[in-house]
């Protein structure tokens, strides 16, 4: 296979990073912006947000640029937009950093993934995009500990300080070994929300929306909950985020795994499960560190399990528009993030960090349910007659 491939994990992975590297350095950046914690939350919604509904709209305006050309573009804006952050003074001025770097990386993303199918051959196609969405994984879940590591020791700009490097470098693996591809006509939007008419399908992406979004309610004020419910400092909060990046991407091989032998449907209904079981009880587990410390290792296995099974499945029940799924999901999960993370912040602003567990659950059970009824066969006379008209 084609080593470029992973110049461009490498890029994913550094596009990724900077979407939740704030969850570790909440407390840091109020404190130094004179802002509240929610406030400080928000920046990863809108991050998050912008993510999830630029990177369709951008893809389609640039249908017809060279793509090493606009990879190259759309990395330097990538990294304009950390460079802002790094010199932020103001809460506005760091949000519209957020946003910069929202727009320019979701492009990315997308730029990533479409690149490695193009230069591989057929037979590595699927093996390539599996390695690029390998790396936003990793980075979603590293790039906390990361961050807090550096911003316990630095300062909350530190890890900006480090994206902003990997970007420049990234630009420089980009330009002397990415050659000339030429772009493809790209999916209109209204083309690819149609393929959501399918209730299936539609299901399955809510499932995913659910999911994340139930996640990020805690895992997005983790560092918050840590200090105030476990009374951990900066050190000990240090080596919780790393322990639950190590083992959310150790899930993500697991759940993998599962699938193939198991099969996606019944991975899925288990990953949800036991990841509803363990949120609920996280509340339950704060008197004993060492108990606390085994359940948050289950949950944050679990958190990244789901991901190659629902990935598997949505090829399953479309295998004509899988390109279109993977992508929709990608949306799905940042959407997610970003109703999470606004979601966590109203709790924290309005009650307290110890419901955040809790309400993140609530969102698990709706999301097992939205699962059942996406596997569910359908076998009555109206939904038949549906199907023949055209509305599967």
């Amino acid at each position: 296979m084609d080593k470029r491939v992973y110049l461009l994990t490498i890029v994913s992975f550094v596009v990724g990073m900077v979407e939740l590297i704030i969850g570790g350095l909440l407390d840091l950046i109020a404190i130094d912006l004179g802002v509240s914690l929610g406030q400080t939350g928000f920046l990863i919604t809108i991050f998050s947000l912008v993510f999830a509904i630029a990177a369709p709209i951008l893809l389609t305006l640039t249908a017809g640029v060279e793509r090493k050309r606009l990879t190259l573009i759309a990395l330097l804006v990538f990294c304009v937009g950390n460079v802002i952050a790094i010199f932020s003074q103001t809460y506005s001025m760091l949000l519209i950093a957020r946003i910069i770097s929202a727009m320019s990386g979701s492009l990315l993303v997308v730029l990533c993934v479409t690149m490695a199918s193009n230069i591989v051959a057929a037979k590595y196609r699927a093996r390539a995009i599996g390695i690029v969405f390998m790396g936003i994984s990793a980075s979603l879940v590293l790039g906390i500990p990361i961050g807090l590591m550096l911003g316990n020791a630095f300062g909350w700009r530190s890890p900006f300080i480090l994206i902003t490097v990997l970007t420049i470098l990234s630009m420089a693996g980009v330009q002397f070994f990415m050659g000339r591809i030429d772009p493809k006509p790209a999916v209109p939007i209204g083309e690819q929300l149609r393929t959501l008419k399918n209730r299936k399908i539609l299901l399955a992406q809510l499932t995913s929306f659910l999911f994340l979004a139930g996640h990020l309610t805690l895992y997005g004020y983790l560092t918050p909950f840590l200090k105030s419910v476990l009374g951990m400092n900066g050190t000990w909060v240090s080596i919780v985020y790393l322990i639950f990046g190590v083992a959310a991407v150790v899930g993500g091989g697991i759940g993998g795994s599962l699938s193939d032998r198991f099969g996606t449907k019944p991975t899925i209904i288990a990953v949800i499960v036991a990841f509803a079981i363990s949120i609920f009880s996280i509340p339950y587990t704060t008197f004993a560190l060492p108990l606390f410390l085994v359940v948050m290792v289950i949950w944050s296995m679990l958190s990244w399990a789901i991901t190659p099974a629902m990935q598997s499945y949505l090829i399953e029940s479309s295998p004509e528009t899988s390109d279109i799924q993977q992508s929709l999901n990608n949306s799905a999960l940042h959407f997610g993030i970003a109703f999470g993370s606004m979601v966590g912040g109203i709790v924290i602003e309005r009650t307290s960090v110890e419901l955040n567990p809790t309400i993140g659950g609530l969102f698990i059970i709706v999301a097992l349910i939205a699962a059942v009824f996406s596997m569910r066969k359908k076998n009555n006379t109206a939904l038949v007659f549906l199907e023949q008209k055209g509305v599967k």
